[in-house]
């Protein structure tokens, strides 16, 4: 999606070595294609670095939020390899995330309980089929592999008298190693919008 992507993070990807994008992002290339296949939240996005080009691989794969075209290509210049520390950090404890996620930034997590209101059951439904490993946390959690280094918890708690119901994201702390902070909020926008979809 080049209106979204800049033209030089295309270039920067081309001009890097595949066997280390690979080692470091555990993604796949290709020679003939000059592509890069990487699974990205349980299905493949093959990016072409020649052509600006970022797209699901195979028959019946869906696109997902165009912002995740542009996570795709910024995993691949600056994922390292480093496994995930399996400990939640919120988008607040990145560095700089408290000034960055107000506004404008904020992660838009009202869309998840504006959707499932205190049907706790319909939110596990939608985890699960987005294919979420359950996490102990609040009424009720889920991991996601956004990206093989990449993942994200999703909390929910049901509302009430006193209290709405509430949606939260976390991140592995290992999160800023990976992504600048603008790239993990094109993330969060995704997830909420795929999360909060009808189905897909």
């Amino acid at each position: 999606m080049p209106e979204l992507i800049d033209r030089m993070y295309f270039d920067q990807l081309s001009a890097l070595d595949p066997v280390e994008v690979c080692t470091r992002a555990q993604c796949s290339y290709d020679g003939t294609d000059r592509a890069y296949t990487v699974a990205v939240w349980g299905q493949d996005y093959r990016v072409y670095p020649h052509l600006m080009q970022v797209a699901p691989a195979g028959d019946g794969s869906k696109r997902l939020h165009p912002y995740f075209d542009l996570f795709i290509v910024h995993y691949l210049l600056g994922a390292q390899a480093i496994e995930p520390a399996g400990q939640w950090i919120s988008e607040k404890d990145i560095p700089g995330g408290t000034t960055f996620f107000r506004g404008p930034h904020a992660i838009p997590t009202e869309s998840l309980s504006g959707r499932f209101g205190n049907d706790l059951s319909a939110f596990k439904s939608r985890c699960e089929q987005l294919r979420g490993l359950p996490l102990d946390l609040a009424d009720a959690a889920y991991v996601f592999t956004i990206a093989p280094r990449i993942t994200v918890a999703v909390l929910y708690w049901q509302g009430d008298e006193e209290f709405p119901a509430e949606a939260r994201l976390l991140f592995d702390q290992t999160i800023a190693r990976h992504l600048a902070t603008d790239i993990v909020f094109a993330v969060a926008v995704g997830i909420c919008e795929r999360l909060g979809a009808a189905s897909g």
